[in-house]
C-alpha cells in the first residue's frame, strides 16, 4: 500500500478509514484523509507503540491490517477475471466492455473489510417505502430519525462505511413492524453495483431478505444482480444490456445513473476506460 497522510485522496484512503471505522475511531469514511482520519492514526500510532507522525506507511498498514486480522473475510469475496469472463460469455458481451463498467460504475469493491456488503442508506427514498406500504413516515419522525427519515435527499446525514449499517439498523428498529424492516433495507442500494434494495422484485428475487442474503455472499452476487438489472431496463426503447453491447456509452450511463450521468462525465469515463482495456 503506498503511503498516505492529512489531505491524501483515493482508493487506499477508503481502505484505510474503513479499517479504523471497524477499530472503533471516529473517522467519516470518504475518499479523503481529514483531520478526524489524521487524529485517528496518531492515536492508533499512539497505542500500538508506533512512530507517531500521522503517516501511513509500512509499519502503521501491517499493524492496522494485523489487527483481528481484517481482510480474511473481504478478500474471499471479490471477483476474479473469469468471473467477469463468464458475465461477458452469457450476455454476448465483449469483455473489455464489462470491465470498463465494473470499473466506472461499481464502487471499487463490494464488501467492507469486515466482511459486510458495502451499503448507502437513503432516508428520502425510506420516506417513500413506508408511504408504498400504507404507513405516514411523519408517525416516525422525531429527534432521533430525522437523520434516517426525511422527504428530501440529502447527503448530510451519509455516514459511509459501517456507519452505514448503523443507520440502516435505526431505521429497522424505529417500529417492531415487520414493513417498516422491509422499508429499511429496500431503501439501500447493496454491493459493488449499487442496486437499491427495491428492485428486488424486478429481479426475480423473492423477498428484500433473500436480495439481502444474496448481496452478503460474494461480490459475483452483486454482479448477477447487475446483470439482471441492465437486461430488464430500458432507455429509448432498448435494454441497457443493448446499449452497452454497442458501445453507446451515452445512452447506457444515462439509462444506468440517469440524467446527472453528463455532469459526472460518466459516458466519457466509460468510453476511456473501454478503450483501455480493449488495447491491453
Amino acid at each position: 500500500m503506498k503511503t498516505l497522510k492529512y489531505r491524501s485522496r483515493g482508493p487506499e484512503v477508503f481502505l484505510l478509514e474503513e479499517i479504523l471505522n471497524t477499530l472503533g475511531y471516529d473517522v467519516y469514511v470518504s475518499q479523503f484523509f481529514g483531520r478526524d482520519t489524521h487524529q485517528a492514526i496518531m492515536q492508533f500510532q499512539k497505542e500500538n507503540d508506533l512512530v507517531v507522525d500521522g503517516l501511513v506507511g509500512l509499519k502503521t498498514w501491517a499493524k492496522l491490517v494485523e489487527k483481528k486480522n481484517l481482510l480474511t473475510n473481504f478478500n474471499s469475496k471479490l471477483l476474479s477475471e473469469q468471473d467477469l469472463q463468464d458475465f461477458a460469455d452469457h450476455y454476448n458481451l465483449e469483455l473489455a466492455a464489462v470491465k470498463a463498467v465494473n470499473t466506472v460504475e461499481s464502487r471499487g469493491k463490494g464488501f467492507l473489510v469486515d466482511g459486510r456488503a458495502v451499503i448507502l442508506f437513503e432516508g428520502h427514498v425510506f420516506w417513500r417505502e413506508l408511504k408504498k406500504r400504507g404507513l405516514n413516515p411523519k408517525d416516525f419522525l422525531n429527534d432521533q430519525t430525522k437523520d434516517v427519515l426525511y422527504e428530501k435527499w440529502t447527503r448530510k446525514h451519509y455516514k459511509g462505511g459501517s456507519g452505514e449499517y448503523t443507520r440502516l439498523l435505526k431505521a429497522v428498529e424505529m417500529s417492531d413492524l415487520q414493513d417498516v424492516a422491509d422499508a429499511a433495507h429496500c431503501s439501500a442500494s447493496w454491493g459493488a453495483f449499487q442496486i437499491m434494495g427495491y428492485h428486488y422484485k424486478n429481479l426475480d428475487y423473492t423477498s428484500i431478505n433473500e436480495f439481502v442474503s444474496k448481496m452478503q455472499e460474494h461480490e459475483r452476487e452483486h454482479l448477477l444482480s447487475f446483470g439482471k438489472f441492465i437486461s430488464v431496463n430500458r432507455f429509448k426503447g432498448k435494454t441497457l444490456t443493448n446499449w452497452l453491447k454497442e458501445k453507446n456509452w451515452a445512452n447506457f450511463a444515462h439509462g444506468y445513473n440517469g440524467p446527472g450521468y453528463k455532469q459526472n462525465k460518466y459516458d466519457s469515463k466509460l468510453k476511456a476506460a473501454y478503450e483501455r482495456y480493449r488495447n491491453q
